[in-house]
């Protein structure tokens, strides 16, 4: 019951308008400033596999399959991170703010969270991640005062012309297409 009130209710959708606008312009701003300030990962990267979770107890690495991926494929490819980043960053506080693929914009967002705790750095991420959850949770009510209002119907009716499209190829003739 509650949780139909905060997918569908019209009062939770503008509560989360005031949270997608606070973790929207905090990925903006960390975006922005990587964008414009000459940001480089190379240090956080290897720092992360200098210094990875471990347990207290036993030193044991914590995400070595993390850690790992950092070093064989992060690191050898950090001018593309050093692009990523950033630009992944802005791109989800944009969507964040004006409401558009806000799913889309959480998701990654909370992925980001998750992979910058993984490499040990905690800082804002564990209350971004749960703001995003927040967001997340609420499935298309989140959008509901921004773009997805107006892109979401767009999309599922582009969908929906592609799906039957390709049902009527499949029908006619029985010959499969390739997906």
């Amino acid at each position: 019951m509650v949780m139909k009130w905060y997918k569908e209710n019209v009062w939770a959708a503008v509560a989360l308008v005031f949270v997608r606008l606070y973790v929207g312009w905090q990925w903006v701003d960390a975006g922005w400033h990587k964008l414009t300030g000459g940001f480089d990962a190379g240090g956080f990267l290897k720092g992360a596999i200098a210094k990875p979770v471990a347990d207290h107890a036993t030193n044991a690495v914590i995400f070595p399959n993390y850690t790992y991926f950092i070093e064989h494929f992060a690191l050898p490819n950090v001018k593309l991170i050093n692009v990523l980043i950033p630009l992944g960053e802005f791109l989800i506080g944009i969507g964040l703010i004006v409401g558009g693929l806000t799913l889309t914009a959480a998701f990654f967002g909370m992925m980001l969270n998750f992979l910058f705790l993984f490499a040990g750095t905690v800082s804002t991420n564990p209350w971004l991640l749960l703001l995003g959850m927040i967001v997340f949770t609420a499935g298309t009510n989140a959008g509901r005062f921004g773009l997805d209002a107006y892109l979401l119907p767009y999309l599922r009716k582009v969908w929906t012309k592609l799906a039957h499209t390709r049902d009527k190829k499949l029908a006619g003739g029985g010959k499969t297409v390739p997906h």
